[in-house]
């Protein structure tokens, strides 16, 4: 471990050295009134009303199939919803939803014949930065997040855990002020997972986001969210938001056993029965 005024160092490298979301204003935020969805006959979002203010964690939890992704999708420009209002930032038509999201898939979607520094140097790349700036940019984020020492190494060299620290830098070196994450650890094994959950807290602490997290684990939206959303079956509605009790805090078993903590789970796990009848 290192000493905390290394990781001080190095939280403001990393704030200095990620690009900043092109709208840092209190506008950055994600609304959304009187959202309905259907693909056909098929109906997938009955009405939801959500709020994400700028630099907040909104957590999405409800039952496979609810329409979580769908809803994240729509959020980040990807879809067009059948009614109702979206706005990222102040803008509500798709392209300019997706011009302020940054979308982190369920899959990792690593390109298996590119190095670990040039998959997390995509998003520049994309925005016209040549290779070797790309990756002197994102490269300076790599000790941070864990990856010093892998900048060369294909995906499949890379453990499950580091595979996602990639594809996480690789969303938020995009600079946009909204990040759309859907269920970004779902494939990793428990300690694992436990472990990621506590690494994103700090790498939104050094650099603070709005973000929309989907996520079928219920203890961790609450232990990164400031607030969670639970969403009934198909059609999703919000069955009841919670506060989350001290949100991303710095020693998560702690947080995670709190008796705060497991009451308000106690809550959101009654609230996923009852809208999963």
């Amino acid at each position: 471990m290192r000493q905390d005024t290394n990781v001080s160092v190095e939280i403001d490298q990393f704030a200095a050295a990620a690009p900043r979301p092109a709208d840092e204003s209190p506008s950055a935020a994600v609304s959304i009134r009187g959202l309905r969805h259907s693909y056909g006959e098929l109906e997938a979002i009955e009405r939801l009303d959500l709020e994400a203010p700028a630099h907040a964690v909104l957590g999405l939890v409800g039952p496979s199939g609810c329409g979580k992704s769908t809803l994240l999708e729509l959020i980040a420009g990807l879809q067009q919803p059948s009614a109702g209002e979206i706005e990222v930032g102040g803008g509500a038509d798709a392209a300019e939803r997706l011009a302020r999201c940054a979308f982190m898939p369920q899959r990792d979607m690593l390109l298996p014949w590119l190095a670990a520094i040039d998959n997390a140097a995509l998003a520049l790349r994309n925005r016209g930065a040549g290779r070797r700036a790309a990756r002197q940019q994102a490269g300076l984020l790599f000790e941070r997040f864990g990856l010093a020492g892998f900048e060369r190494a294909r995906p499949a060299e890379l453990s499950g855990g580091m595979r996602q620290r990639v594809a996480f830098l690789r969303t938020l070196v995009a600079g946009k002020p909204v990040l759309a994450l859907d269920e970004p650890f779902a494939s990793l094994d428990a300690i694992t997972r436990a472990e990621m959950q506590a690494w994103l807290s700090e790498a939104l602490t050094a650099d603070p986001r709005t973000v929309v997290l989907v996520t079928h684990d219920v203890e961790e939206a609450l232990y990164l969210s400031d607030r969670v959303a639970v969403l009934s079956a198909r059609p999703a509605h919000v069955v009841e938001e919670l506060s989350a009790p001290a949100p991303r805090a710095g020693d998560r078993d702690a947080a995670v056993t709190d008796p705060e903590f497991v009451a308000v789970r106690e809550r959101a796990m009654a609230a996923l029965h009852r809208g999963g009848r």
